[in-house]
């Protein structure tokens, strides 16, 4: 059966299709993505303004031809933070579902953080032990712990890379005291996800799921030697900090030269950088490991059991 997933984040509009079968991994078919960086379309009143309106149907329209192109059988829409949040969000839900054909789920943050951890969990296998999973979207940081499928601990706080960037981060590249905002404010909204993290068990083996993770592991740390094509990387807490100072002097069109960072990327590094430097170290956490599943692949691997 060929499934497919279109996920309407905060930063891109993203369709994943893949060949599924009884008690098999999900066999990637193809994907596509456009780059909308939703964050810059929200008003000063909270609502999505029309000019990002139509930059999501732009998208979205793409994602439902690609996806009859390749003869996805079923789809499934989902939305998150950007759309949960905007005081405009219903009605342009409601203008998706007729753009895709299809019903948009908005999930909630904690169903965010339990659909990645799932996701990260049959990824990495019950070998890993407890596992501690960090997500940093556009509009979000999910974080999830435990050592079943489901996790015991799970939270989703404000603190994605484009949200942080809009509102703290205008200057390019940014000054010291926007920095200086920006990591109190990170502190102050990640304190209480620590202590309850701090009553929790502590993890076998800690993950990072998103992009904004990669980006950074890439730059920052060094390849996993493991079969398979899928690049996993390993970054140290030491190294984040060393390049963390050096992404926020440089301009958006510099980083951009750099491995890992991509156009799409390159203006909310350094906020999603912040935030990943802030966790690790709150969290107790010296290294991570990428993932190369997510949010799309836990939507994906939930259905499959509902076949199943």
């Amino acid at each position: 059966m060929r499934l497919g997933v279109l996920d309407i984040g905060s930063n891109t509009v993203h369709l994943a299709v893949v060949d599924a079968v009884r008690d098999g991994r999900p066999d990637p078919a193809t994907e596509a993505r456009t780059a909308v960086r939703l964050m810059r379309y929200l008003g000063h009143d909270g609502r999505i303004v029309q000019a990002g309106v139509d930059a999501l149907s732009r998208a979205v329209a793409a994602a439902a031809k690609a996806a009859d192109r390749f003869g996805a059988e079923e789809m499934m829409g989902i939305a998150t933070s950007a759309i949960r949040e905007a005081a405009n969000g219903p009605e342009v839900l409601a203008h998706l579902e007729e753009v895709a054909g299809v019903p948009l789920q908005v999930l909630t943050g904690r169903e965010e953080a339990e659909l990645t951890f799932l996701a990260a969990r049959r990824w990495h296998g019950w070998a890993a032990g407890r596992l501690l999973v960090l997500d940093i979207g556009g509009g979000s940081l999910e974080i999830a712990i435990g050592i079943d499928e489901i996790p015991d601990f799970a939270v989703s706080v404000p603190l994605g890379a484009g949200r942080l960037t809009r509102e703290f981060l205008p200057t390019d590249p940014p000054t010291e005291d926007e920095l200086a905002a920006l990591k109190a404010h990170i502190k102050t909204a990640l304190a209480p996800v620590a202590r309850a993290i701090a009553e929790q068990p502590r993890p076998d083996h800690v993950v990072a799921t998103s992009k904004t993770f990669r980006s950074l592991a890439r730059l920052a740390g060094q390849r996993v030697a493991v079969v398979g094509p899928e690049e996993r990387r390993r970054m140290q807490l030491a190294d984040l900090r060393d390049w963390t100072p050096r992404l926020a002097k440089l301009p958006a069109e510099q980083r951009m030269e750099l491995p890992g960072i991509t156009p799409e990327r390159t203006y909310q590094i350094v906020a999603g950088g912040l935030v990943a430097q802030r966790a690790m170290k709150v969290l107790c956490v010296d290294e991570i490991e990428t993932c190369p599943w997510a949010l799309r692949e836990g939507v994906l691997l939930r259905r499959l059991d509902q076949l199943n």
